[in-house]
């Protein structure tokens, strides 16, 4: 007599690998530190540093979907596989133009900037269309790595403030190797040459990890990760494209700073995160009853 062996849901389950935050640093980080720390000592043209902090950025994605789809077998479901809403875009947009262009405008009118004389608006908005273009995926790799993959599993093992807090403090600490390089931009010879990059790494953890959470809310609030990676691509070419084009005053860097650092906390303690732990975090249920490849 024949008997026909099934595989039970709990024996699929089995199969998985459970999430270890170690074991998925250690694929990111691998896979994307060393073109940031090829960026961080070489890349000091327009080019170069193009190239290899979009590599960098790319390889958080590759990284999160090797985790996923081979060693944590979790699957990418409810990662936000939607387009959005215009309105989003529109947000998204409005906020990256708040953020850099509104203390720019103010820097102007205050006398504090003056405009270059052979420059024109049409210059810098062809400037940002072209880069926020060749940004959008490399944008889009970081939130789907650092946003749309670990933030949700990290809400599964802690309490969701908890889980913000330590996904923004992993994501400044995955910028080390560029905030030294800023760090070290700074010359004084009657300074210690590593108190610059000391000063760097300290005065920006808690700007960048409010930062994140901004980053994280645009995501869970349009449950896209297409808007996410736009305002990701956004952010990072409006700023960019202006301080290319005009330069950035003394008001610049104050204003980002204070004004992520006040959306971020406020969002952390007065919104609500708790899709994060059931809509988009739905991977886990799912696979208790199908295969863990079914959901790639």
């Amino acid at each position: 007599m024949t008997t026909t062996l099934q595989t039970s849901p709990v024996t699929q389950t089995q199969t998985r690998r459970p999430f270890s935050l170690r074991l998925f640093l250690l694929i990111v980080f691998a896979l994307s530190w060393p073109p940031q720390i090829a960026y961080a000592l070489w890349g000091n043209d327009p080019v170069s540093g193009y190239l290899l902090s979009s590599l960098s950025m790319v390889m958080v994605m590759v990284g999160a979907f090797i985790a996923g789809r081979w060693v944590f077998r979790d699957g990418f479901k409810n990662m936000g596989w939607r387009w959005g809403k215009p309105m989003h875009y529109a947000a998204v947009l409005s906020l990256a133009l708040f953020i850099f262009g509104a203390p720019v405008l103010l820097e102007t009118l205050l006398g504090l900037n003056s405009l270059p004389e052979n420059i024109s608006a049409w210059t810098i908005l062809g400037n940002f269309l072209t880069s926020f273009a060749l940004t959008l995926i490399p944008g889009f790799g970081e939130e789907f790595g650092w946003r749309a993959y670990l933030l949700p599993r990290l809400a599964q093992r802690h309490s969701l403030r908890k889980a913000l807090l330590l996904h923004a403090f992993i994501w400044w600490a995955w910028h080390i190797p560029a905030l030294v390089k800023i760090g070290s931009q700074v010359k004084d010879a009657n300074t210690n040459p590593w108190l610059p990059v000391a000063v760097t790494l300290i005065i920006s953890l808690l700007p960048a990890m409010m930062n994140a959470i901004l980053f994280a809310y645009v995501w869970k609030a349009s449950r896209s990760l297409a808007v996410a990676g736009v305002y990701h691509s956004a952010y990072d070419e409006v700023r960019d494209a202006l301080q290319r084009g005009i330069g950035f005053g003394p008001l610049v860097s104050i204003w980002e700073m204070a004004v992520t650092l006040i959306f971020g906390a406020v969002l952390l303690w007065k919104a609500d995160w708790s899709a994060i732990k059931t809509e988009m975090a739905g991977n886990n249920s799912v696979l208790h009853n199908s295969s863990p490849d079914r959901h790639l």
